[in-house]
């Protein structure tokens, strides 16, 4: 690690803290050159493969502005999209894989969706899971209500 001070090639790590979320470790630093401390935030890198074949850093944003949209007019607060947000990224680093292709990321979406709000889900699964027909969307409603009646006895 480089001072940003003096550019020197080496420093030493004080103090190492994760993040509030897990997701990030921010070691306090010293440089020996010039003593001046800094601090560094380090985070495992996750790189999603779009259909282009372009790759692009994984983005809870972008997480969150698709299940926005399917939850839109729906009893859904932002702290819930929040936390579904922070599920999704946390199951697909549980992978343990660094790159991982865009369908993967909106098949992961779907089941913490689908406990949060059931129309959004069907919204969100129609786009995909590639929904053609009246009968697609029959289909998955007839299961998430056979799965309704399997949970109520």
């Amino acid at each position: 690690m480089h001072c940003p001070f003096c550019r020197h090639t080496d420093s030493r790590v004080i103090d190492s803290r994760t993040t509030d979320d897990g997701s990030a470790i921010r070691r306090r630093r010293q440089c020996p050159e010039c003593s001046r401390r800094f601090t560094t935030l380090e985070s495992a890198s996750l790189t999603v493969t779009k259909r282009s074949g372009a790759a692009e850093p994984f983005s809870r944003a972008k997480v969150l502005a698709g299940v926005r949209k399917a939850c839109q007019g729906r009893p859904v607060t932002e702290d819930q999209l929040a936390l579904l947000a922070q599920r999704v990224e946390e199951s697909i680093r549980a992978q343990g894989s660094a790159e991982i292709d865009a369908h993967e990321v909106g098949m992961a979406i779907l089941p913490p969706l689908r406990d949060l709000d059931e129309v959004a889900y069907l919204r969100f699964a129609s786009v995909y899971q590639s929904f053609d027909s009246l009968e697609d969307f029959e289909s998955a409603i007839a299961t998430l209500r056979r799965e309704h009646a399997e949970t109520t006895t």
